[in-house]
């Protein structure tokens, strides 16, 4: 999914949509970013419903989204948005520096990504490129793939989707007609191709996944 390309009034004060499951993540955010007086946070979401419903039903030039939300994805999030507010800038807020998901981001719709350690200046500079339609990622970061690219083989893509919705090696090797030693071998690959160590985060990132694509 291709960003879309916004128009910004330069003169104009940039209204912010704060979206974090942590309130005083929000708190903190809010204060860094109104240092700079063309910025003003207009509206906070601590849910992917609050999201929506705040993007919709108010005046909002950008939103900063966590990538991780309480029992949803920042990911699945943005690609919502776009749907619904094609002109709305979107930036990823993230602890996750991996290639993957700055590509998930993208291919959601985002227009930027940026770390959530990152100075107080480096967001409000992502915020202020984004809304004059450039694209902003973090320094650490690596530029984003060409949309419809990743490390991960078309089987293996297979493969982490069954494992994103919890399914075991018996289970994934019945349903893609493969021995249960070749799915392991497919989950040690992926895992190593993607950075990931934990289940947990394995089965986080498949959801992340699979909403970005």
């Amino acid at each position: 999914m291709t960003p879309t390309s916004i128009s910004p009034d330069n003169d104009a004060t940039i209204r912010l949509l704060l979206v974090d499951d942590h309130q005083l993540v929000r708190d903190g955010l809010h204060a860094r970013l109104e240092r700079d007086q063309r910025l003003k946070v207009s509206a906070e979401a601590g849910t992917y419903a609050e999201a929506v419903a705040l993007a919709t039903s108010q005046d909002i030039d950008l939103a900063l989204i966590d990538i991780n939300l309480n029992g949803a994805s920042g990911i699945e999030l943005t690609a919502h948005l776009r749907e619904l507010r094609p002109g709305l800038a979107i930036i990823i807020l993230s602890m996750h520096d991996g290639a993957d998901y700055v590509d998930a981001a993208v291919q959601a719709g985002a227009n930027g990504y940026v770390l959530k350690g990152a100075p107080s200046d480096d967001i409000i500079a992502a915020v202020h490129a984004v809304r004059a339609g450039k694209p902003y990622f973090s320094s650490r970061l690596q530029p984003p793939r060409p949309l419809g690219a990743s490390p991960l083989t078309p089987r293996e893509r297979e493969v982490l989707s069954c494992i994103a919705q919890g399914k075991s090696n018996k289970h994934i090797a019945r349903e893609l007609d493969l021995s249960v030693s070749t799915v392991d071998t497919h989950r040690v690959n992926i895992k190593r191709k993607l950075g990931i160590n934990g289940k947990a985060e394995l089965i986080r990132y498949g959801l992340t996944f699979q909403s970005g694509i």
